[in-house]
């Protein structure tokens, strides 16, 4: 009960969070000393590890499904999924419900802790070795007594269990304008469909892997046009963030852009698996001038089209 007392309070207080380069991190084990950690901001509900129904052709670490309130749901068994050796035989006593990129899926993991508050610039990516493209981890952070809580990356996580999406056809933009997208995502899932979008669109782009990564090259294009004499608007059309990004994210990120007058002109859209209401008010309170929520490259095209042609 005192875990989902702090869970809903977590919840009710994410509005205060936008913009405060803090995010909260739900803390769970999978059977070994490991901690690992989920944003508080996508999990639903927390619970005892309901009965499950096995299905044909899942892939390897789903479990089966659940009806959760009259919707059938996938449940990962995450430990299993990460192929980590175990000191428990036990089956995973818990389920995190999770949503991303409005899809609902259960976690089952051995344990959970409590909630913890970091700041965004005490996460940081993880060793290049620990970042290959298999990789299960998208940050490293420290809590006060020195543990070190791995955060996972549940993009990539879905995309191995599921597969990625399959292209689709995307007309180029052809009115016979040239233009340059900024954007910055920690996710190589993202990344990857970002680049196919933007490369179907005939659009020209810079990339960077986090926040602060993505502001210290915004800053530097912005003053390599203000020394040439050039408004930056002319160089750079749009720009792309996503929310939740080590050591600086997207919340913080546009914050900064829209309060340089170098940027002025320049729109901000807010690409995330965030895909709640209440995040989409966020993205709002710091000034993004529109909002789509992961995976969808058709509404992704469309915004961007839509945008650049106000």
């Amino acid at each position: 009960m005192e875990l989902k007392n702090s869970l809903i309070d977590a919840i009710d207080a994410r509005t205060k969070l936008a913009g405060s380069n803090k995010m909260e991190i739900l803390l769970f084990s999978l059977g070994t000393k490991e901690i690992f950690g989920i944003n508080v901001f996508k999990v639903r509900e927390v619970s005892k590890t309901p009965k499950i129904t096995k299905a044909p052709y899942m892939p390897d670490g789903v479990e089966g499904v659940i009806s959760l309130r009259g919707n059938i749901i996938p449940v990962i068994n995450l430990g299993r999924f990460a192929n980590l050796d175990s000191s428990s035989s036990a089956a995973p006593s818990i389920m995190i419900v999770t949503e991303y990129s409005r899809h609902t899926q259960g976690f089952l993991v051995q344990q959970v802790e409590h909630i913890v508050r970091v700041d965004w610039d005490m996460v940081k990516s993880p060793e290049d070795m620990l970042a290959g493209r298999e990789a299960l981890i998208t940050a490293i952070t420290e809590l006060p007594d020195g543990r070190l809580i791995s955060i996972l990356d549940v993009e990539q996580i879905l995309a191995n269990a599921y597969g990625e999406q399959a292209n689709l056809s995307i007309d180029p933009i052809l009115n016979g304008q040239e233009y340059t997208i900024f954007f910055v995502d920690d996710s190589s899932v993202a990344r990857k469909m970002i680049c196919n979008v933007l490369d179907q669109l005939s659009i020209r782009y810079h990339q960077a892997t986090n926040g602060l990564d993505g502001w210290n090259k915004l800053d530097s294009l912005a003053s390599r046009a203000q020394r040439a004499g050039e408004n930056l608007r002319q160089s750079l059309q749009l720009i792309l963030v996503d929310a939740e990004m080590p050591e600086m994210d997207g919340y913080v990120l546009t914050k900064q852009i829209k309060s340089d007058a170098r940027f002025n002109g320049i729109p901000i859209i807010m690409h995330s698996s965030l895909s709640s209401e209440a995040n989409r008010a966020m993205g709002k309170n710091v000034g993004v001038d529109a909002y789509v929520a992961k995976f969808d490259p058709e509404i992704l095209a469309s915004t961007i089209r839509s945008t650049l042609n106000r």
